[in-house]
């Protein structure tokens, strides 16, 4: 079926909610030209996202081509069955994080479900609001449909269009089967996230400050939206508390062989090794650059002082030497004014990188 996947959606469209991803979406859809009008109940809302040029306020009587809802999961049933009801031509769509129960609703609060597909952009930041939205944020991100027997193809052919206008790479689901599959890759990697920088809440000073980037790493998505993620996580209960049960399962049993080991038991490190190789393996199953399957990779560090110009400097060297850098990372140095960039390469490229930084003067560790 050709759904026209490359061709721009045709406006007016519609965004109702100015918050990050609505402001991104209707940003992006500027970027290509797109005519596109703004709907918010928050009036600072709606004011910061059309100061940003995201587009202009919705006046009555306008007839948007395609209505993109976005507002909380709680409240986006009613308002995409209000917006089919407003709108009885245009395309509806959604980007809410969670897809059966907020479709179901639309649709038994009369919602047409020829015009009705579900959708959730693969993107966000941990910071909120339309001042955090950007133009570029959907850009090379998927972004999951969930269509349903009953969308026709010209609708389900303008939510695809609206996809790739805004850089994205449309992926089709069930709603079921896409709030499976969030409630283990999102939703309670968020939970999960959040527990562990709970710890840190009551934890000795002293302790904190030697945190390292490994910790970092573990709780960065601990410092998103609060309120929003406990409305996500209340509609998606059930898929992730299946999810959490299961971790929970493993960390009990995990958590008794340590036990035994403080207790003398040694035979009990057999658990626990088993639990990180599975845990290795259950890594190398999520897709490296560019949705593919993880390659071999090796790690070049590099000492940098923390001043302008300096990464720069590295990435310079790096490309004269014709070396493609497959993933960047900078630890900080407690105490220092310098960081150690990790960078990884491929094995056969690292001793030509540590060769060609080395004859620029950097610090190398390999």
């Amino acid at each position: 079926m050709n759904l026209d996947r490359g061709t721009a959606v045709i406006g007016p469209v519609l965004v109702i909610g100015t918050g990050l991803i609505g402001t991104s979406i209707a940003l992006a859809l500027k970027r290509a030209g797109v005519e596109v009008f703004l709907e918010d109940t928050d009036p600072s809302q709606l004011a910061t996202a059309m100061a940003a040029g995201a587009g202009l306020v919705f006046q009555e009587g306008l007839m948007p081509n395609l209505v993109v809802v976005a507002v909380p999961p709680r409240y986006a049933g009613g308002v995409l069955a209000q917006a089919s009801e407003r709108f009885s031509e245009a395309t509806i769509t959604d980007v809410t994080s969670v897809k059966a129960q907020v479709l179901a609703a639309a649709v038994d609060q009369g919602a047409d479900p020829r015009r009705l597909i579900g959708g959730h952009p693969m993107a966000g930041r941990e910071v909120a609001g339309a001042a955090g939205a950007r133009g570029d944020l959907l850009d090379d991100r998927l972004w999951v449909l969930t269509p349903s027997e009953l969308t026709t193809v010209e609708h389900l052919r303008q939510a695809y269009q609206l996809v790739s206008t805004c850089g994205a790479y449309a992926v089709e689901m069930t709603p079921d089967e896409h709030d499976r599959a969030v409630a283990l890759v999102s939703h309670t990697p968020q939970l999960l996230s959040s527990a562990l920088a709970a710890q840190l809440s009551d934890a000795s000073s002293d302790y904190v400050r030697i945190a390292g980037q490994g910790l970092r790493d573990m709780t960065r998505i601990a410092a998103s939206d609060s309120a929003l993620w406990t409305d996500i996580l209340s509609v998606n209960a059930k898929q992730v508390a299946e999810v959490l049960s299961s971790v929970v399962n493993d960390l009990t049993v995990t958590l008794a062989a340590l036990q035994a080991i403080a207790a003398g038991d040694a035979s009990q490190t057999a658990r626990v090794s088993s639990a990180l190789q599975t845990g290795a393996v259950g890594r190398s199953r999520i897709p490296g650059k560019h949705g593919a399957e993880q390659i071999e990779i090796a790690i070049v560090g590099v000492m940098l002082a923390d001043k302008p110009g300096e990464l720069a400097r590295l990435f310079t060297a790096a490309g004269e030497a014709n070396i493609n850098l497959e993933d960047v990372r900078i630890e900080h140095v407690l105490g220092r004014p310098s960081g150690l960039v990790e960078i990884s390469v491929r094995p056969d490229n690292v001793e030509t990188l540590a060769a060609a930084l080395r004859d620029r003067s950097f610090d190398v560790r390999i």
